[in-house]
């Protein structure tokens, strides 16, 4: 097992901008202090509903804007990969803020880890995900998990999204990630049961280190704390 530390922080419900404000925050140390590898995070989050879309994002006009906020739910444009999805509650959104320089150069390397890793998350639960040609992992032609990420001099930021037990119907006003005749699954779903962020969590961690062979130790409260100011202080 490698010694790589990796310091994840539960946020518990934030807003989708005030994420944003956090990837940029902890990014930022990573780029003043690129040798420092205590820099790692991995950010778990459960947003406020939001839609938010890529960097290819032309087809998305105001008047598509204005309909989605319509709805009850926030929109951004962002810097990531991939065209639109949808955040909110039931979904466990992870950010890996990472140095790549500390784990393996590529950024194809880093995607195949979080697919890998999410198939074996969801084997833990009997369930058969699988990799496509589309990125993300599918339970046959429903994705339960979302991937678009953003790489800028090996640090990683935005990441993944895996539905728990999320409402599903709000994917019924998108065409998710942009891919036609394909629709969207939960843990809960493929399980006929509810089960919650906080269910997977500790197996999510748990696959997590061993994929990226790293050992994961949790921000002291005081240390969450002054990131959450930061946050709340940031205009950024």
């Amino acid at each position: 097992m490698s010694t790589k530390i990796i310091k994840v922080l539960w946020t518990g419900r934030l807003n989708y901008n005030s994420g944003l404000k956090l990837q940029k925050i902890l990014s930022d140390r990573h780029h003043q202090k690129l040798k420092d590898e205590n820099c790692n995070t991995l950010i778990l989050i459960e947003h406020n509903p939001v839609f938010t879309v890529g960097i290819r994002d032309k087809i998305y006009t105001i008047e598509e804007e204005e309909r989605l906020k319509n709805l009850g739910a926030e929109f951004f444009r962002t810097n990531r990969g991939g065209l639109i999805t949808f955040h909110g509650p039931g979904q466990l959104v992870a950010y890996p803020i990472l140095n790549l320089k500390q784990f393996k150069n590529g950024i194809k390397w880093y995607v195949c880890q979080i697919e890998n890793m999410i198939i074996r998350l969801c084997a833990k639960y009997g369930i058969k995900g699988e990799k496509s040609s589309d990125t993300g992992i599918w339970i046959n032609d429903k994705k339960i998990c979302a991937i678009g990420i953003h790489g800028c001099r090996y640090i990683t930021t935005h990441g993944l999204a895996l539905n728990c037990n999320t409402d599903l119907s709000w994917f019924n006003h998108i065409v998710p990630c942009g891919i036609e005749g394909k629709g969207v699954t939960s843990i809960s779903q493929e399980l006929n049961r509810n089960v919650t962020i906080q269910d997977v969590l500790p197996l999510f961690q748990n696959v997590f280190q061993d994929q990226f062979e790293c050992t994961l130790i949790e921000y002291s409260v005081e240390e969450s704390s002054q990131l959450l100011k930061l946050v709340n202080n940031s205009i950024c």
